[in-house]
């Protein structure tokens, strides 16, 4: 598969890969690599240029009741006058809803709150939530339609660490259920439950996880990342090639 915003420009170029139903993995790569676009792509947002996109053996288009999608919060008008529950319900959103939920939407949005422990912030403003309240509350909206496939955009950005831990242990739970893909801006966090790395940079390539190495984030970067890691994550600081 290859695409073009405008023709002769190739923002992905000869790109063939596969993930696993069931499987995790997380999208890293640098500032124009195309990391946002594999995902509209993913998300039938976009159409190929050339080559096809196949979830569950359809379009995306037609897999998109299959696909969860959490986008980054400042994304959104924070300032949308709609309570936690009702934003949470728009995941129940079809185009069969006109404008009206059921008891089961209810049930359904109700159910996904309680499994990113928020439960009790139903009827509270979206507004006045913190950052790490907003991402699960997203997560939430995405996860109310029961989808197959869980797509997050830059899931942490802009949350503190402490919210960022209780984060990573939602996403844990989810990766049991459901096959979850991650988008990251820069590696600084691969969790040791992702099976895979998906680094994007023009073409793409996967790893497995447990075997991503330094060298492999070089050739993405085009320059040294250092890598520590230990029994709970992996942690990449990238670094120009004269820095000490």
């Amino acid at each position: 598969m290859s695409f073009g915003y405008t023709p002769g420009i190739t923002v992905l170029k000869d790109v063939s890969f596969c993930i696993p139903s069931g499987s995790s993995g997380c999208i890293v790569g640098p500032n124009g690599g195309g990391k946002s676009t594999l995902l509209k792509l993913m998300l039938g947002l976009l159409s190929p240029t050339t080559g096809t996109i196949r979830i569950a053996g359809k379009t995306p288009v037609k897999s998109r009741s299959r696909i969860g999608y959490m986008p980054q919060y400042h994304q959104l008008d924070a300032s949308f006058p709609a309570s936690v529950l009702e934003v949470a319900m728009m995941g129940r959103i079809t185009p069969f809803t006109f404008f009206r939920h059921s008891k089961k939407d209810r049930q359904k949005a109700l159910q996904a709150l309680e499994t990113v422990g928020i439960a009790d912030l139903a009827d509270r403003s979206f507004a006045g939530l913190s950052g790490g309240q907003r991402q699960r509350v997203l997560i939430a909206r995405a996860l109310a339609g029961d989808p197959e496939l869980l797509l997050l955009d830059e899931p942490t950005a802009n949350i503190d660490p402490g919210a960022e831990e209780k984060f990573y242990a939602t996403l844990n739970e989810l990766r049991k259920q459901m096959t979850v893909i991650t988008v990251s801006h820069d590696m600084g966090f691969v969790n040791r439950e992702t099976d895979l790395v998906i680094c994007v940079n023009r073409s793409v390539t996967l790893h497995q996880a447990t075997d991503f190495t330094a060298e492999a984030a070089n050739e993405v970067y085009h320059h040294h990342v250092n890598m520590i890691k230990h029994d709970h994550s992996c942690f990449c600081h990238c670094k120009k090639e004269h820095d000490n």
